[in-house]
């Protein structure tokens, strides 16, 4: 039974160790290799063509009735500049 653990590699299987070592490191290689990607492809507000993202709070807002109809006209015209 001890001969079938070390297959003449050293202590207890310590080659297979070896392998499951270099296979951990090269999975969390590819993890973040993943990440960084998905990270770098993620759209972000500084992304978006400038001021669509204030519009559509604006919007949003004017629609709740939290702003009359003049405040949505000056905020929309300042954005727009």
């Amino acid at each position: 039974m001890y001969d079938f653990l070390c297959n003449g590699y050293g202590f207890a299987g310590g080659f297979w160790f070896m392998w499951i070592f270099w296979l951990v490191i090269l999975g969390l290689i590819v993890g973040l290799v993943v990440w960084l990607v998905n990270r770098a492809n993620r759209p972000t507000i500084s992304q978006s063509p400038s001021g669509v993202a204030a519009l559509d709070i604006l919007k949003k807002r004017y629609a709740r009735g939290e702003i009359t109809k003049e405040e949505y006209e000056d905020i929309r015209k300042d954005i727009s500049q």
